[in-house]
């Protein structure tokens, strides 16, 4: 199991201390987010059940979270997929990513201590290692993680939980495009970043997260609407 898969894994001790709703609910999230349950594809309740070891109770309550969010929609015949994205679905994901990551990172990188460039840092280089062997889910995870401590760094939990709720939306898309690209065409300012972060220049910082963020974003809107047009 990838390194990245490990530490998200629900038998981590941080997790398991959790009621099991919640792992079930995760354990199902993180099934959408990085893209193995593809849009599209319908599945049985049942099927999720047996999928996570878990009872239907407990499942359709994770289901109902998720839809809630946007993450997942009914089918009818007690089935759920993940949905879709229009052309114009991606283009409202773009504009709200190419503003609210820019900003988490500028107060990121007032906020950032050496400690935490270094975790940054370190989390970059597994990427990069799940690049060269084209690790496909190891870099989904790694890079959701990447963006996921820069939102915590941010010191703004309102805001870093609607750039994580936009994740849900655009992550399992995110999964296609990588698989018909491959991890060695993948868009990657984080380098950048992290020198800017270092050099205490938030600015520069924002401007490659920016670049980073419309990339991959343009990426699945050519890949999946290629008819959609960059507003």
């Amino acid at each position: 199991m990838p390194k990245a898969a490990q530490n998200l894994s629900v038998q981590d001790p941080a997790t398991t201390r959790l009621p099991a709703h919640e792992l079930i609910y995760r354990q199902l999230r993180a099934l959408v987010l990085f893209g193995d349950l593809a849009p599209g594809q319908a599945v049985t309740i049942q099927g999720l059940s047996e999928r996570l070891g878990a009872g239907m109770t407990p499942v359709r309550e994770a289901i109902r979270r998720l839809i809630a969010e946007g993450a997942l929609e009914f089918q009818g015949n007690r089935r759920v997929s993940v949905p879709l994205l229009s052309a114009d679905n991606i283009s409202e994901l773009i504009y709200a990513r190419q503003w609210l990551d820019p900003y988490l990172t500028t107060r990121a990188t007032e906020r950032a201590t050496g400690d935490d460039l270094a975790q940054l840092t370190a989390l970059d280089t597994e990427l990069d290692q799940a690049i060269s062997h084209g690790d496909l889910r190891g870099y989904l995870e790694l890079n959701y993680r990447f963006h996921k401590r820069l939102y915590e760094l941010a010191e703004a939990p309102i805001l870093a939980d609607v750039a994580d709720g936009l994740w849900l939306r655009f992550g399992p898309s995110l999964r296609v495009v990588c698989g018909r690209m491959g991890t060695q065409n993948l868009p990657d300012k984080h380098k950048d970043m992290l020198a800017a972060m270092r050099a205490g220049n938030a600015e520069a910082a924002a401007r490659a997260i920016r670049e980073d963020v419309v990339q991959g974003m343009e990426q699945v809107r050519q890949s999946i609407a290629p008819k959609a047009r960059a507003h």
